[in-house]
Order: structure tokens, then C-alpha cells, then sequence
């Protein structure tokens, strides 16, 4: 068969290349210049991807941002298309709206209100001190460190990180939401959508976003996920399942997650991913017992209903180098462009590429962020999983490298309380 890859930001280079391995034609294409030879020797690219429309079989896009307008654009002309539409593209682009959204199909959200002002926002938190989490939207929300949670129960923290936001970044965050903070165990339920229906199993991941072990420093895009498959539990029930209708008459065709915080008192949902996760797609495909292009293909035609999946957990960890998390052109040209990935034996099972080219059979780190690799475990339990991967990430030799030594180490605490609560039965 020949698949389509249409990307922003060269997110689904992984995918493509798995399609290729199973020996199907593949044609790729990144629209942002600094990414365009990222999967170079991995995948086939083209230029101009509106002109390999009538070449293809299935349009796969990766991405919200617009990205579905033209999905949807080309379903209505009879394509098989993976992708979303305008509406499910706003879920997650704009957070006020995707939260209203939840509220109108009858799901408990945090209290949060919309700003457009950081004066308003500090004097909001004046007259109303306590923990906020201050969430910008729009293309601002793709900037980690702009995300910040509050611990101070006066929210004097919370005004003074509004201060600096409004002296340093108000010409980037225009929009931005303060939510109440709610704690307890922070959980998401996902599902693969076929245009009108949920397929089962459903996905339960757990990420983790911190650069270091132990969940301190800085706010990342995502440093690793433990996961399972199950049966359509409460969790995705009293979410995602109430919106299975509004999704069917969108004819929504991809992954859509809620990320949740959950506690003794009820499910609060936090943020909408309306497309496949990154890495999280990658982590998921080690665990489906189903190729990817007949996947892909189930999903954009419609008759993809359940798949096969391995039992047990699923653990993918991402291997970073310089300047991530950040953006720093400089250091990423001295000290990670170009880099060679080695492995110690030729073993690369469980080894997903990322900002990664191929050149004289050679894997070459390139792109500009310093997102390397996801290497994947899996096992019947969460420390077979985590065995799996760090051998595997053993292997693995890049200088600079560096990753987290504890996903999956969340579930030993959380499991306990998620299954007190009752969260976790299949419904």
C-alpha cells in the first residue's frame, strides 16, 4: 500500500519508518524547514505533498494546528484519511474551549478562568489567593516552560511568575488560563477513534514531563510513559466516552487522549491530545499485535474495531542530548548536530527514531531540539518492562546523552490508590 505522511514538525518520522519496514511505500513530508531532513535513508520525503494526494492510499497527519481543516478536507473528497477536523484541532489548541466542551457533555472540570491581561491575572490572585497552575494557549502552550504550578497556598508564587511572564513573554503568550490546582494522581485514558466509533482496548498511560529523575527540574514535552491496555474502565467512561457521539458526527479519525488528575472526590480533566502522542505512539505500537499500516488503514477506512495487544506494561524512555529541553541553536550545533548513535552489539529491538537521519548506513542525530531516540520495554509487570528497556538503553552510546532512570517507578505508588478508588475496573 502507499502512505502519506504530512507533518509540521517531523513528530511522526517513527511511524513512517515502521510502514516502510513492513514493506509498504512511503512518502514523507515536513513543512518546517529546519526539520526536513530528519528520517533522511529512513523514509522516501516529498516536497509537495498536495501532489502525492491522488498517489496515496491513506493521508496520514500528525499534528493539530490546522492540521485538521485539511484533513477533513480531503475525507469529504473520499480520501482515507487519518487526521482530525477543526473542532477536535481546538479541543487541544485552545484549552478554554476544550474544557467548556467537557462541561457541555456533562464532565466535571476544574475551575479556571481565561486572561488576556497579566494585570487582571495578578490582581485576580490578590482576591483570590491560593495554588493555581497558569496555562498559556494557542502555539504558546508548545513552550514547556511557560507552564507553571503553583505551591504556595497565598499564590504569591503564582503573581510573581504572572510578573515575570508579562515583562519577558507577553509578546508570545497571548492568551492563558489560570486553573485551580487540584492534587492527587495525575492519569490518562486514551482511545483510537475510526470515524465512528471508539476501537478497544483503550490505552492507560502515565507520563512523565520532568527532566530528572524523581520529577524535579524543568518541565519537558515528555521524558518517558508507562502504559497498559484494558477494557474500557471508569476513568474513560465518565470522559471521553460521553463524547464518542459529538466525535462520530465529526468523523474524527486518530487517537484522542484526556489527561486527568484523579482523587478520592472525583476525575478532573486537565487537557485535551487530539491527535497520536508523541512518543507515546511509538510506546503504543510495541504493544499492538497488529501491523501498522493494517492499523492505519482499519482506522481511516472505518473498520477498525478491536486489535490484538500484549498483556502487561509497556515502557518507553527518550533519550535526549543538548540543549533539551530548551532551544539553543548554538549549543545544539556544538555539541549535538550530526552526532553518532552507536550500539555496542547490533541489537536494536524496542529502538524508536526521533530527530535522527541515516547517512552511509550510519544513524546521525539532526534536527535542532535534542530528541534522539525512545527506546521501549515491555513485560507482564511494570518492573519486567523496566528491566527490558534500561538493558536496552545499555546498549546505546551517543555522546552527551542523557535520559530519566525511573518511568514506570510512579506506578508502585499510584497503582494502590488508583485501584482503592476504583478507577481502574473495567467497566
Amino acid at each position: 500500500m502507499r502512505f502519506l505522511f504530512v507533518s509540521i514538525e517531523a513528530l511522526i518520522t517513527d511511524i513512517a519508518w515502521q510502514v516502510v519496514k513492513e514493506g509498504h511505500e512511503v512518502r514523507y513530508f515536513i513543512e518546517e524547514h529546519t526539520e526536513k531532513d530528519i528520517g533522511d535513508g529512513f523514509v522516501s520525503k516529498t516536497d509537495n505533498w498536495e501532489k502525492e494526494v491522488e498517489w496515496a492510499d491513506v493521508v496520514v497527519f500528525d499534528d493539530v494546528l490546522g492540521q485538521g481543516i485539511k484533513a477533513q478536507r480531503l475525507r469529504s473528497q473520499g480520501k482515507l484519511v487519518v487526521g482530525g477536523t477543526e473542532y477536535t484541532d481546538r479541543l487541544e489548541d485552545d484549552r478554554s474551549f476544550g474544557q467548556e466542551e467537557l462541561k457541555k457533555f456533562g464532565i466535571q472540570i476544574i475551575p479556571f478562568q481565561d486572561f488576556t491581561s497579566f494585570d487582571e491575572a495578578i490582581q485576580f490572585v490578590k482576591d483570590k489567593p491560593g495554588k493555581y497552575v497558569i496555562k498559556p494557549s494557542g502555539e504558546a502552550q508548545n513552550t514547556k516552560g511557560f507552564l507553571f504550578v503553583g505551591e504556595e497556598d497565598d499564590g504569591r508564587d503564582v503573581i510573581q511568575m504572572l510578573g515575570i511572564h508579562k515583562k519577558a513573554h507577553a509578546n508570545r503568550i497571548k492568551v492563558f488560563q489560570l486553573q485551580k490546582r487540584v492534587t492527587g494522581v495525575e492519569i490518562a485514558a486514551g482511545a483510537f477513534f475510526n470515524g465512528k466509533e471508539f476501537a478497544m482496548p483503550i490505552n492507560v498511560n502515565f507520563e512523565h514531563k520532568k527532566l530528572f529523575p524523581g520529577n524535579k527540574g524543568p518541565s519537558t514535552g515528555e521524558m518517558g510513559t508507562s502504559m497498559f491496555w484494558s477494557g474500557p474502565n471508569r476513568i474513560f467512561n465518565n470522559t471521553l466516552k460521553k463524547m464518542e457521539g459529538k466525535l462520530a458526527e465529526e468523523g474524527y479519525v486518530g487517537y484522542i487522549d484526556l489527561n486527568c488528575i484523579v482523587n478520592s472526590n472525583g476525575i478532573y480533566p486537565l487537557e485535551f491530545t487530539a491527535r497520536f502522542g508523541y512518543p507515546t505512539i511509538s510506546i503504543q505500537q510495541e504493544g499492538m499485535l497488529i501491523p501498522m499500516e493494517e492499523f492505519l488503514h482499519g482506522l481511516a477506512s472505518g473498520s477498525l474495531k478491536n486489535f490484538r495487544t500484549k498483556s502487561g506494561f509497556q515502557v518507553g524512555v527518550r533519550i535526549v542530548v543538548p540543549p533539551f529541553p530548551f532551544r539553543d541553536v548554538e549549543t545544539f550545533q556544538a555539541y549535538s548536530k550530526d552526532t553518532a548513535i552507536l550500539f555496542k552489539k547490533d541489537k536494536r529491538e524496542g529502538v524508536h527514531i526521533e530527530d535522527v537521519k541515516m547517512l552511509n548506513g550510519e544513524w546521525l542525530i539532526t534536527g535542532k531540539s535534542g530528541v534522539a531516540l525512545i527506546v521501549v520495554g515491555t513485560g507482564n509487570t511494570m518492573k519486567q518492562a523496566q528491566h527490558q528497556v534500561y538493558s536496552r538503553i545499555s546498549n546505546i552510546l551517543i555522546p552527551n546523552m542523557y535520559y530519566r532512570t525511573d518511568i514506570g517507578d510512579r506506578w508502585f505508588d499510584d497503582s494502590d490508590k488508583l485501584h482503592c478508588w476504583g478507577y481502574l475496573r473495567e467497566v
